[in-house]
């Protein structure tokens, strides 16, 4: 056997032992198409996967989770009815909302509806009756965002209809690790549906966030958002492999990326996991 058959031979076998040690020890990667993105162990902090994650985007209805905290720190009864009225028509966008005007809810209601199904006119009711008002409540979400440390932040409005509410996906990171303190944001924000009475109408309402009926996963706090500039974004702590995770998904393109994205990530971490034990085993 000439020279040069056995080194392209001992190559070839070369080839083959790395190729085995990188399918048993080494994690795979993740195609994340989001614009941006953030993955943060909620826990420690650490940082599984980033792109363009100090990038102030519009962050659309992502905004709610904030209008939530306020509310709930200013420990405003749930059981107090409030009105729809003409205040809460968006007269921004031209957004439309099963809920007519002279709809009468509870507070917890408006709250729950405004988390799991991004109901538009229930998150700007909720601030109007804020204590002091509308403005009082957008200072006190800009206060809370500043003891959070979300120096990329800014809101101006309850709804996320403004492309002027506007965060870093690691701002909202700190968001979301906050938010998932909340017990009532925990709970209304992964509702999987919910029925209320418009009228004489029940009218049902789902969550924006699909994987919310997927028992695959097992979601702590999530919240969608939409906005011609600021493209489809999803943000959620999971658990995931046993570990709590926060996904910061930003401007995704199509109605199905940023589900995607985040059912990318969730088998990233696992199989990541997995080769990690397999590299301990041997």
């Amino acid at each position: 056997m000439n020279t040069y058959r056995v080194r392209f031979l001992l190559g070839s076998v070369l080839a083959l032992v790395c190729a085995s040690s990188v399918q048993a020890g080494s994690p795979p990667t993740v195609d994340v198409r989001s614009r941006a993105a953030l993955v943060v162990r909620a826990d420690t902090g650490a940082v599984l996967y980033r792109k363009n994650a100090d990038q102030p985007l519009p962050i659309a209805s992502i905004t709610k989770l904030m209008t939530a905290m306020v509310v709930l720190d200013a420990k405003q009864s749930l059981q107090v009815p409030i009105s729809i009225t003409n205040a809460e028509i968006d007269r921004l966008r031209s957004t439309t909302s099963r809920l007519a005007i002279g709809t009468r809810l509870p507070r917890g209601d408006l709250l729950r509806l405004a988390l799991m199904s991004s109901e538009n006119r229930a998150a700007a009711a909720l601030l109007r009756n804020y204590p002091g008002g509308q403005a009082a409540g957008v200072a006190a979400m800009n206060r809370k965002a500043s003891a959070l440390g979300m120096r990329q932040t800014r809101f101006v409005e309850a709804t996320g209809l403004s492309g002027e509410n506007r965060a870093s996906p690691a701002d909202l990171v700190r968001m979301v690790r906050t938010a998932s303190t909340y017990p009532t944001i925990r709970s209304y924000s992964t509702t999987r549906e919910y029925t209320v009475k418009v009228g004489s109408y029940a009218t049902q309402y789902r969550n924006t966030n699909p994987l919310v009926r997927n028992p695959q996963w097992h979601i702590d706090v999530t919240k969608t958002g939409f906005l011609n500039e600021a493209g489809r974004c999803l943000v959620m702590q999971a658990t995931i492999d046993g570990k709590p995770v926060v996904m910061v998904l930003m401007d995704s393109v199509g109605s199905l990326t940023r589900i995607g994205d985040a059912n990318r990530v969730r088998r990233w971490l696992e199989a990541s996991a997995h080769s990690t034990q397999a590299s301990a085993r041997n």
